[in-house]
């Protein structure tokens, strides 16, 4: 019976990318429209993270971005495949969003309410990257112009429930739009410098994608730009 199982969940993941791949071929105009879900995901309200973040997006003058659905094994794909589901210009244009926390800030230092000695910023960088939390560091203490010593700042990635509790999003499905509480953010320069001026990142959701124009995503936002990593 196990082994049956276990058969109809493969069988069910191989329909799964027929599908999605099926999706990826068809002309622009009509995948757009289209979205890949589960049947567990047909289910529910993904709508509204779409919907609020659009809001969100439009009324901060935003108008080139696009939500996509991706099936629910996205992060089983090779980062290949996630770049065509998606019609990425490359690999390099696939981005993700990382809370940090500085686990050496001074105990009056608790919030995100100095976005130039923050406890927490929230870092958008490439897939494809090696991120230097270094030069986050460096930045940070530059920032404040040395008035605060150097063994005052260490940037780690913060525990997964802490980076949930801030944003209000998931692991996989983080974005820096519309989250819980306004954690500063730093952009890496190297997704300024790519081809296109347009990337994706996380749209709240972990099968939610977003991808944004970049200087408007810049306009809005209004991130630090900071080399922060390498290849």
């Amino acid at each position: 019976m196990e082994g049956l199982e276990e058969l109809e969940r493969v069988q069910n993941r191989v329909l799964q990318r027929i599908a999605s791949l099926e999706v990826s071929l068809l002309p622009q105009r009509f995948a757009d429209t289209l979205s890949v879900s589960s049947p567990a995901q047909i289910s529910g309200t993904n709508g509204d993270t779409q919907a609020r973040l659009s809001a969100i997006l439009r009324a901060n003058n935003v108008r080139d971005f696009a939500f996509k659905r991706v099936p629910f094994d996205y992060y089983d794909w090779p980062i290949e495949a996630r770049r065509d589901i998606l019609g990425a210009p490359s690999i390099h244009h696939l981005c993700k969003s990382i809370v940090l926390v500085n686990t050496q800030a001074p105990s009056n230092v608790t919030d995100c309410s100095d976005c130039n000695n923050s406890k927490y910023y929230i870092v958008v960088v490439q897939y494809t990257a090696r991120f230097n939390a270094e030069t986050v560091k460096n930045f940070i203490y530059t920032l404040n112009i040395g008035k605060i010593p150097k063994k005052k700042f260490n940037f780690r990635l913060a525990p997964e429930e802490i980076s949930q509790k801030l944003t209000g999003y998931e692991h996989n499905g983080v974005t820096c739009i519309g989250m819980k509480t306004d954690i500063p953010v730093i952009l890496d320069e190297a997704i300024v410098k790519l081809d296109s001026n347009f990337f994706w990142l996380g749209g709240g959701e972990i099968d939610l994608k977003l991808g944004i124009r970049t200087s408007e995503f810049i306009n809005f936002v209004k991130p630090f730009i900071v080399s922060c990593s390498g290849t």
